[in-house]
């Protein structure tokens, strides 16, 4: 009898978890918006109004909201792929012991993934700039912490150039070996 009362229970939670959001107006309050309680259909339901043209139904301020920030995931992901990068340079140059094909690989993906993001962007060119200084404190941090090395171990700025950085020749210290390669 309890077990069945267990699964009579679950099914119930389960059907609940579910159904579609519904939006119950409640004396006072305000309906929430499909934005809110299911952002993909709300999704699917703004490129429908704008590929028919609908501008009074577009839910404008949460449009434009999400467009900025698809502008500013970019910047972000720039940024996280140049620290990655910049880490294990680093780490390339002050734990000469540890060197490997997985960290040369991880290297070499990362030159390309981030010259893909400024090939499909390249307005993001001019803020490399700017994020290689932020960028070199978290390779630092991410050097520190896999290398077990303290952090005054590493400069305080970027000694790295951009043009190093991205060059598939540039390994600081010394040149990927034959021997780490195969």
């Amino acid at each position: 009898m309890k077990l069945l009362s267990i699964i009579k229970e679950r099914t119930l939670i389960f059907d609940i978890f579910m159904q579609t959001p519904q939006s119950e107006q409640i004396p006072g309050t305000l309906i929430p918006s499909l934005y809110e309680t299911d952002f993909y259909a709300w999704t699917q339901e703004q490129a429908k109004l704008l590929k028919h043209r609908e501008w009074s139904q577009i839910d404008l301020p949460n449009l434009i909201e999400e467009i900025e920030s698809l502008g500013k995931q970019q910047r972000a992901e720039l940024r996280n792929r140049l620290s990655i990068l910049i880490g294990h340079l680093l780490k390339w140059e002050y734990q000469v012991s540890k060197r490997s094909r997985s960290g040369v690989n991880t290297i070499c993906i990362q030159r390309m993934d981030i010259l893909e993001l400024l090939k499909e962007n390249p307005s993001l060119k001019p803020y490399l700039q700017e994020a290689l200084q932020t960028a070199y404190i978290k390779g630092m941090a991410l050097a520190s912490g896999e290398t077990n090395l303290p952090r005054k171990t590493f400069p305080e700025n970027c000694q790295y150039t951009l043009e190093e950085i991205f060059s598939d020749a540039f390994y600081p210290g010394e040149q990927a070996t034959d021997e780490v390669m195969e």
